[in-house]
């Protein structure tokens, strides 16, 4: 009489939040898509390369460095957004965007507010950015650390572009004034590097756990 049979041991449950997986080559897609309809008659085109050029840069630089440091994708699809929004900003100016002048019409406000949205979406998105960079290359992960020191790198980025716009004004006196934006607030500076380090904070604060699992899933993940 054979011995009866063991059941089959139950597979393993993935872990939370590890199936979904956006395909980077949509992502860049997408990304060149936006950028191509961007840069078609723009209304300024010297503009639209200054508001464009992290795009420029940055969209390379993740494809050549795709097999050695892959990103996680919770931050691949908000690079993508940011893309998009600088995009959008480049092609009318951030101070002409008709979804702007739609809020500001709409809310009573005294100026259009992209670019504002710009500068949250500077904080917001590169806080992800640095705190991934630092929690995978660095000791600071799992540190009480992480989180102030990745609000304050974005704020310094801030304030860096700030002395960026501040050189164009400079260089090309009031045909600088599209790249600006300030439409007429002179502590249009302050607000931005404001928006900025309020985009980074509710970033740190509200995503921080998501990012985590999505860090896990990648290192997880079969390469």
């Amino acid at each position: 009489m054979s011995a009866p049979s063991l059941p089959s041991p139950a597979p393993s449950a993935p872990a939370p939040g590890a199936a979904w997986r956006v395909p980077p080559a949509l992502l860049a897609g997408i990304v060149v898509a936006g950028m191509l309809v961007s840069g078609w008659a723009p209304h300024d085109r010297v503009t639209w390369l200054l508001e464009t050029f992290w795009v420029v840069i940055g969209l390379p630089l993740v494809v050549l460095a795709r097999r050695r440091f892959p990103l996680t994708d919770l931050l691949c699809c908000l690079l993508a957004v940011h893309a998009l929004v600088l995009a959008v900003g480049g092609h009318y100016t951030y101070a002409q965007v008709p979804l702007g002048d739609w809020i500001r019409d709409t809310f009573g406000l005294d100026r259009n507010p992209y670019d504002r949205i710009g500068h949250l979406m500077q904080g917001f998105v590169p806080a992800v950015l640095v705190r991934e960079v630092l929690s995978r290359t660095s000791p600071l992960r799992g540190s009480r650390w992480l989180a102030p020191l990745t609000v304050s790198a974005c704020l310094a980025f801030s304030a860096l572009f700030e002395l960026f716009e501040w050189a164009a004004a400079v260089i090309g006196g009031h045909g600088a004034d599209a790249f600006l934006a300030t439409q007429g607030d002179v502590w249009d500076t302050q607000w931005d590097m404001f928006c900025a380090l309020i985009g980074a904070t509710v970033s740190v604060l509200v995503l921080g756990r998501l990012h985590d699992r999505r860090m896990a899933a990648l290192e997880a993940a079969p390469r």
